[in-house]
């Protein structure tokens, strides 16, 4: 209504006497009512169209129990990645299990077989056996993460199945040490609450694409949670598809992470301040053939700084495979560079 003061104030009428059901006592604040309730702010908005798109397509993943090996059965999370029932999880929720249970969204359950269990990066890759029809999610890109970046996860923490957390991206490019003691490069920190029986579920942008599979939190802390990013899954889930298996490449070597001298390091013109000594060669492996010997200390990897015993396992990556790869190497007071010609890593054997 037009007050007598002009456009000045801009009255309610339904604080000038107003009688509907609903209405406040003239002069007070008001109740909202189911009718003028205002809609969702883009916050819960952008939520609650992640949970529509993506939630059909998590589900809870049941481990059974093996009385011959002792194995406990358990229970964790998984997304399908695909309609014809491609998986994913993580690999210490499926253990040394060759199937598993699925319960999917709908309630309904269905039996997957393990294509691919890959502990180094601690993801697995299913695929479902029983002739279902299923929602897939869609990998996104964890290249273009940013910090403060509004993520959601889902999952089935505690038995609770179906839960919502949301959360920020806290950090990018972390390092998680698997299972098996290799690292895990490129690892997402986020805030979203994560607990026990959330592992192998996705990790949600605002966008509906899944850019991490959640792996861990650390005890005791509050808000410091993890998950493997959507290209390291990629990643896993193309080796797996194409060979059985993630491919890393070997050169038969043990190494220690040491200190490099002061006095050499700025004779050789070298920043870095560690490089990797070898500590022991296989007989007749690629770097005892190509001339490698016990004490070098490699400090490169095809032009890549190898500063840790780390650094030279992440870098023999699958794509060095029988691909022939200069190693920068300090031996005695010399700086040198050794051709390697990489094989197909033998998980019982070490780098």
């Amino acid at each position: 209504m037009h007050s007598p003061y002009g456009d000045m104030f801009d009255f309610d009428p339904l604080l000038i006497g107003d009688e509907r059901p609903g209405a406040s006592i003239p002069g007070t604040h008001r109740e909202t009512t189911v009718d003028d309730r205002p809609l969702f702010d883009a916050y819960s908005q952008a939520v609650v169209d992640v949970v529509d798109l993506v939630g059909p397509s998590v589900v809870r993943v049941e481990t059974p129990a093996d009385p011959e090996t002792r194995r406990r059965g358990g229970t964790g999370s998984g997304v399908v990645i695909s309609p014809d029932g491609l998986v994913l999880t993580n690999s210490h929720v499926v253990q040394n299990a060759s199937t598993v249970r699925l319960a999917l969204a709908d309630t309904r359950t269905v039996t997957a077989r393990v294509l691919g269990n890959d502990p180094h990066t601690d993801l697995a890759l299913l695929r479902i056996i029983d002739d279902v029809s299923l929602p897939a999610a869609r990998l996104g890109n964890s290249k273009g993460l940013r910090r403060g970046q509004l993520v959601v996860a889902i999952g089935n923490p505690l038995g609770f199945e179906s839960t919502v957390t949301a959360g920020v991206v806290s950090a990018l490019g972390r390092s998680l040490r698997a299972q098996t003691g290799r690292l895990i490069d490129d690892v997402i920190q986020t805030d979203a609450a994560l607990n026990p029986g959330n592992s192998g579920g996705p990790l949600v942008s605002s966008r509906g694409e899944v850019i991490g599979i959640n792996t861990a939190v650390i005890a005791g802390a509050q808000g410091i949670c993890f998950a493997v990013a959507s290209n390291t899954a990629s990643h896993v889930v193309s080796e797996v598809v194409r060979h059985g298996r993630v491919r890393r490449a070997f050169i038969g070597v043990a190494g220690q992470t040491v200190p490099l001298p002061r006095r050499l390091a700025l004779a050789l013109g070298l920043a870095q301040p560690r490089g990797v000594a070898i500590t022991s060669l296989e007989p007749d492996g690629p770097a005892a053939r190509a001339g490698l010997q016990t004490g070098n200390i490699v400090i490169a990897l095809a032009g890549e700084p190898v500063t840790g015993a780390d650094d030279l396992v992440r870098l023999l990556g699958g794509k060095r495979i029988g691909i022939e790869t200069v190693l920068t190497v300090i031996a005695g007071s010399d700086l040198r560079r050794i051709t390697v010609m990489p094989a197909e890593r033998n998980e019982r054997r070490e780098k």
